[in-house]
């Protein structure tokens, strides 16, 4: 049975998880807020449901949520498996930086793409009112969380790659 000591875990894999718990956390905070310049349209959007005016990633779309799961699950996985020789030499630091890599692709669509959530006619009325549709601090602590996770998982690599030259005869 392979050593899953904790003890043995490398800070980049520690920070690695402590970015995907971050984009755990992100998941439940405003991601999409509605706000207008007006302060009679601005009166009316706090008379609405909460749910109306801000939405968590759950309530943003699949390009919302999705990419926060591509940063915690190997987060989870490098501080389990990460220090298994086996494991770590197939490839694990290579899968958690794609994995990385892709969440922070599919956030920059969802960046791009934010108004979609919305309907034709909804954008219409939005813009027709002045209301903005802007991001929440939950997207930004998700793309905080994915820079990070992208950067150490490619010092992993790196570091890696050196462990592997060291090892050959």
């Amino acid at each position: 049975m392979p050593d899953l000591a904790l003890k043995k875990v490398t800070w980049r894999e520690w920070l690695g998880l402590a970015a995907g718990l971050l984009a755990l956390v992100a998941l439940f905070l405003p991601w999409t807020t509605l706000t207008a310049s007006r302060p009679e349209i601005e009166d009316a959007l706090t008379t609405l449901p909460a749910d109306d005016v801000t939405r968590d990633a759950w309530h943003a779309g699949f390009l919302a949520w999705a990419p926060l799961f591509l940063l915690f699950l190997p987060g989870l996985a490098v501080v389990l498996f990460g220090r298994v020789d086996a494991v770590r030499r197939a490839g694990l630091p290579h899968l958690w930086q794609m994995a990385a890599v892709g969440a922070l692709l599919l956030m920059v669509l969802g960046w791009t793409t934010l108004d979609w959530q919305f309907d034709a006619d909804q954008r219409g009325i939005f813009s027709a009112a002045g209301i903005e549709i802007g991001t929440g601090l939950g997207r930004y602590l998700g793309l905080v969380a994915a820079v990070v996770s992208v950067v150490v998982a490619f010092l992993d690599v790196r570091l890696l790659r050196a462990e592997t030259r060291t090892r050959r005869p």
